[in-house]
């Protein structure tokens, strides 16, 4: 292969339209202002597990060409030597993987795959021209809006003057803002799987804000691909266990979003838990029913705002979300159960974490921005078994 490229063409399925409410826009086929040509695409580090999805799912996309990707500890190798799968069907049509640094040297690009780790993005993206090229961050370094909650999880803030012009990326619900953006901030995994259910059922005024728990589990990909003893094989096989209780730094970023449907501050039990597998996000939320309302109004209001998304279903009568009918995909299911204690209900939504917990919502975003269909490069049936 030469490039990711291949004649623009629609999905062999029409994506599916319907009138909705603003703040949940309806999921465009395709725009007018597509680009002509295609889009020249760098990945900051492509050498670790989002990276390397990000040149997987692209490879189908037909519409761009990686013209730049790097990986500070295997510069000057191919990709394929980092990871000899994508040497199969991609390897010898792609750049050389280089330092991320100088900028300066850097071909012109139009959009810019920051998956660099958490505080190291800022500087970088600091000394790109916005005007000109596009940065989805899939990093946290841009996700919280508010400077002072942004370091009291991560510590310093380096690019304090571009946080108020980046757009939070979660696609369903913020669109037309992403339509717009020349920076943005790719959600969390954990956000994601979260936000997608909670959002529309607090801006319905079907639950309580006040009573939110959300007991996660996560795949090992969540915690990266550098080294760590608690990633090796034998301390995450045959068991699981719970982490960062209490102080997951993915809980402010949910309540980011809650907040701003609520219009008040909420805090939510979050307890995320490491499982043996690879990949996949599986969340179980427990929450207070607003007075007069039930389960089956919760699955109504999910049914009514998701129908006709590409991406996000809603299971019918109460099948289980599993991670493994997810798996590899940028689907997400979901479902609502009547909890047994009176008031209450439990929704459970199943989400890959690599994929639409990262880099499948990132070319979804980068779909929406430059005028692709939606679905374009995202089609992939999930792999199972």
């Amino acid at each position: 292969l030469s490039s990711f490229t291949r004649p623009l063409v629609t999905p062999p399925f029409p994506l599916r339209l319907r009138a909705r409410p603003a703040h949940f826009p309806a999921s465009p086929a395709a725009s007018a202002e597509t680009p002509a040509k295609p889009l020249r695409v760098g990945i900051l580090g492509a050498s670790g597990y989002t990276g390397s999805e990000l040149l997987r799912l692209l490879h189908l996309h037909g519409g761009v060409e990686v013209k730049f990707m790097t990986g500070e500890r295997s510069a000057g190798q191919p990709i394929g030597s980092v990871f000899p799968q994508l040497a199969f069907s991609l390897g010898k049509g792609l750049p050389l993987l280089e330092k991320t640094e100088p900028v300066s040297a850097w071909p012109e690009l139009d959009v810019v795959f920051c998956c660099l780790p958490h505080a190291t993005t800022q500087e970088i993206i600091s000394q790109i021209p916005l005007e000109k090229t596009v940065v989805i961050d899939l990093s946290a370094d841009f996700r919280l809006s508010d400077i002072k909650t942004y370091e009291e999880w991560y510590g310093e803030h380096k690019a304090p003057a571009l946080q108020s012009s980046a757009v939070y990326g979660l696609t369903e619900l913020n669109r037309d803002a992403v339509k717009s953006a020349n920076l943005i901030a790719n959600p969390g995994c954990y956000p994601t799987a979260a936000q997608l259910p909670l959002v529309p059922l607090l801006r319905a005024g079907l639950i309580s804000s006040a009573d939110i728990t959300i007991d996660a589990k996560s795949g090992v990909t969540g915690a990266g691909r550098a080294p760590k003893t608690g990633t090796i094989f034998c301390e995450v096989a045959d068991g699981m266990h719970a982490y960062s209780v209490a102080a997951h730094r993915h809980a402010p970023e949910i309540e980011q979003g809650l907040d701003a449907v609520c219009g008040e501050k909420t805090t939510v039990c979050f307890t995320p838990h490491l499982v043996p597998m690879s990949r996949g996000i599986l969340e179980t939320m427990y929450v207070k029913l607003a007075e007069g309302v039930t389960a089956a109004d919760l699955k109504a209001e999910l049914e009514k705002v998701y129908g006709e998304e590409p991406f996000v279903h809603v299971l019918p009568g109460a099948e289980v979300p599993h991670t493994r009918h997810v798996r590899g995909s940028n689907h997400v299911t979901m479902n609502v159960f009547a909890d047994r204690i009176k008031g209450r209900a439990i929704i459970v939504s199943a989400i890959d974490n690599v994929v639409k917990g990262a880099s499948g919502q990132a070319i979804q975003n980068m779909n929406v921005r430059f005028g692709f269909p939606e679905t374009m490069g995202l089609e992939q049936v999930p792999m199972f078994p």
